[in-house]
């Protein structure tokens, strides 16, 4: 599992946070992560960031398993398969953090602050009011527990804060995006009172621990990396590479959110009946170009056999609900009959089987962009609608007439016994010439009938579906409305 060329292995890892529905960035960076990793004949790692016990949400781990797995994701490590660097949940390796954060301590490259959360509240209110950049301001640096107590703003419980040099490399190689420069960063904290590390420590012990090769991740953790490469710098350990993928926006270019777009949540796209690999196939297209950019269906295989870090657009893509529809109706009209009823299964109505929409399958799967619109493009089929006289006359053929013609349909459909659209077709247009009607206009008035509107699937396989009591009964009910 190594590089060509006898390089180290390559090693790479999403780390998603069960704090609450999974993100669809954590598809994002599931997509780039495997693809690198099965392209190079590496290894792709799933690990949980659980530090933020304010935030955790003890349901979430899981579903961030069963949406990877449902868009078609596996990995070789993590917390539910194993593997030799585990274990693959922080909340279970506190006594590694600890051991880092003492020795940097010992170093010097650390220092235990004092200051309560009210002493920092009201020195970042003075730098805001004073137009200064936010940021710590060292009253801890050098100050025995005791000598800091003397102080205003103590509290009993220290954190622990990385003494940033002065000299810090603020630059860094992305693989997306050349060189990097990044802020100077503040003395951040590396361990919280409440004893557990916050991102920054824990990603970096856990990344070298679990040679990581390479960190490929969203662009808002840009800002970050400095730091981050400083403790791997002062403990002695091999840079991993960067490649900060762009991230998603709205279409207002926000950064995408579920507080603003229901499509953050990955658990949305199934709800809605979107098809996992037509998601795959659209994060694929977003902020990246594949080698031939007309090609826009594509597989999670193929999109790996091609992947390559300059191939992706730094500027963050807008998520286009619209397109996405668009390119799932695509993959849902590519579907057999069968594949789309199996899909269609938990969409269809109470009482609906796929045994009744045998006659109207292929019209449904055209008409179906999300498997979510099934139940609106079945209630011709779930609900009796009374239709009105203008409603069944305004394309149609005029009242009488079309009362006659209605009431007509209904006896002769009395008397077919294979109700088919075969012989239903047969009869109508028989009937039709019979009593020399003009059939584009009678079959306006016959499909608003039965259907309740203007636009439907194929009219007799509608009828077949419907059966021969309902479609009667629909047939003299209509014909009532305009006597």
């Amino acid at each position: 599992m190594s590089n060509p060329g006898g390089e180290a292995p390559v090693r790479v890892r999403i780390a998603p946070s069960p704090t609450g529905d999974p993100h669809v960035g954590t598809a994002y960076a599931a997509l780039f992560n495997s693809a690198f990793a099965a392209r190079s004949g590496g290894s792709f790692v799933v690990r949980i960031e659980d530090t933020d016990r304010s935030r955790f949400n003890a349901g979430s781990e899981q579903q961030i398993f069963d949406t990877l797995r449902w868009l078609g994701f596996s990995w070789d490590e993590g917390p539910d398969v194993g593997g030799e660097f585990g274990p693959y949940r922080q909340s279970e390796r506190l006594p590694i953090y600890a051991e880092v954060a003492e020795k940097l301590l010992a170093a010097g490259h650390a220092y235990r602050c004092w200051c309560s959360s009210e002493r920092l509240t009201e020195l970042r209110a003075v730098q805001t009011a004073a137009k200064q950049p936010p940021g710590y301001d060292r009253l801890c640096v050098g100050k025995t527990e005791e000598e800091r107590r003397q102080l205003p703003g103590f509290t009993e419980t220290p954190v622990l804060r990385m003494l940033v040099p002065d000299d810090i490399e603020l630059s860094f190689a992305d693989l997306v995006r050349g060189t990097l420069h990044c802020p100077r960063p503040d003395d951040q904290v590396l361990m919280k009172s409440d004893g557990y590390p916050t991102y920054h420590l824990a990603a970096v012990v856990d990344d070298h621990l679990m040679g990581i090769s390479h960190i490929i991740r969203g662009e808002e953790w840009v800002s970050s990396t400095a730091k981050q490469l400083q403790l791997f710098r002062w403990l002695g350990w091999q840079l991993p590479q960067y490649a900060h993928f762009p991230l998603l926006r709205n279409t207002d270019k926000s950064k995408i959110s579920k507080r603003k777009n229901p499509a953050a949540r990955l658990l949305w796209f199934k709800e809605e009946g979107f098809l996992p690999e037509a998601l795959v196939n659209f994060l694929a297209l977003l902020g990246y170009s594949m080698p031939d950019d007309e090609v826009e269906m594509f597989d999670f295989a193929a999109f790996t056999e091609g992947f390559s870090f300059d191939r992706i657009n730094p500027v963050g893509p807008v998520f286009d609900v619209d397109k996405l529809s668009w390119l799932n109706g695509r993959y849902v009209r590519a579907l057999s009959d069968a594949e789309f009823l199996e899909r269609a299964a938990d969409f269809l109505p109470a009482g609906v089987t796929a045994a009744d929409l045998r006659w109207v399958t292929g019209a449904l799967k055209e008409r179906t962009k999300r498997l979510s619109d099934i139940p609106g493009e079945l209630l011709w089929l779930t609900e009796d609608t009374e239709v009105t006289a203008e409603q069944l006359t305004a394309k149609g053929l005029p009242a009488p007439e079309a009362a006659a013609a209605l009431a007509g349909v209904a006896e002769l459909l009395t008397g077919i016994e294979v109700f088919e659209p075969a012989p239903i077709d047969a009869a109508v247009q028989a009937y039709c010439a019979e009593h020399d009607l003009h059939r584009r206009r009678f079959f306006m008035t016959l499909r608003v009938a039965i259907a309740g509107r203007p636009v439907s699937p194929p009219l007799h396989e509608m009828i077949a579906a419907l059966g021969k009591d309902r479609t009667i009964d629909r047939l003299r009910r209509a014909a009532e409305q305009l006597s």
